[in-house]
């Protein structure tokens, strides 16, 4: 586990990092807690359960009033072993759903998860201040560009392979190693194109291995690079349901146990379906932490 001393340190040094886009400002002197409205029919948690404008809209709203800094929309599964979404069926899923939040909540920061610069740039068209690329700007050539081009806040998660394929040969040994290799190269190939505004996700449950997976969450700042921001996503996913025997509707508390130790290690985001729970986490770390 990182050092008390240190996760202060950099809590420290991201006080002074500020992120901006769209007339919204946003800083670190906290950790920061996203909540995940999914809209697809095959989301390995809540699939299907957002799939209306208004199912999605009542979700956005309990978030918001749960405490939730912000929101991530997918309209495409990345569960193991998902299948493809073509581009106009991710868009018609995503952009109606965006435009009403945005309307209706302008003060909230809306991220969008999907590695298609088109869907991308409808997004940002659409009023989000966020895209969250799976694939760190990989799947498609035209993203790093893009996001550069209009210095777009951006989270770089890596992967290994594709959701259609990545369980079939996931990474057992180095992990923190190869992890840091991809953002050392991404980070630079998206400063140069014009984009400072970076998060680091280190792409938990996203070809690795159990251990792999647990090695990433107790090494988050063996992977940090230049003191970016790293936003940790372990809700309710395998990694708790295999030590636990639970699926992941039973998977709320260990949700919780691992999203205290992500703090505890230093994480600054976290990526998460039940926002009230993640917040009280928040809150407990942070007084602990005062007391030290």
């Amino acid at each position: 586990m990182l050092s008390l001393q240190k996760v202060h340190k950099i809590t420290e040094i991201l006080q002074d990092r500020t992120y901006q886009f769209r007339g919204l400002e946003w800083s670190f002197e906290q950790p920061r807690i996203m909540g995940i409205l999914n809209l697809t029919p095959d989301s390995f948690y809540d699939g299907g359960k957002n799939t209306l404008l208004s199912q999605a809209l009542r979700q956005a709203e309990q978030m918001i009033d749960e405490g939730a800094d912000f929101i991530d929309l997918g309209a495409v599964s990345t569960r193991p072993g998902a299948q493809k979404v073509d581009e106009p069926t991710e868009s018609e899923r995503l952009i109606p759903v965006l435009n009403e939040l945005v309307k209706q909540f302008p003060a909230l920061i809306f991220s969008v998860d999907t590695w298609r610069k088109s869907v991308a740039e409808k997004a940002i068209d659409a009023g989000a201040a966020i895209i969250n690329d799976i694939s760190g700007g990989t799947f498609d050539s035209e993203m790093i560009r893009y996001i550069g081009s209009r210095n777009i806040p951006f989270v770089l998660m890596h992967i290994q392979g594709s959701p259609e394929n990545m369980q079939a040969q996931p990474i057992e040994k180095d992990v923190i190693i190869k992890v840091r290799q991809f953002f050392a190269k991404q980070t630079a190939l998206l400063q140069q194109a014009g984009a400072s505004q970076l998060i680091l996700d280190p792409g938990i449950g996203f070809g690795k291995s159990l251990d792999s997976n647990y090695q990433l969450l107790a090494g988050i700042a063996q992977y940090r690079i230049d003191q970016l921001p790293v936003l940790i996503g372990i809700s309710r996913k395998s990694l708790i349901n295999k030590v636990l025997n639970t699926v992941p509707a039973e998977a709320l508390n260990g949700s919780s146990v691992l999203h205290t130790i992500s703090l505890l290690n230093g994480a600054n985001i976290l990526r998460v379906h039940d926002v009230k729970e993640a917040v009280e986490a928040r809150k407990l770390v942070m007084k602990y932490q005062e007391n030290l």
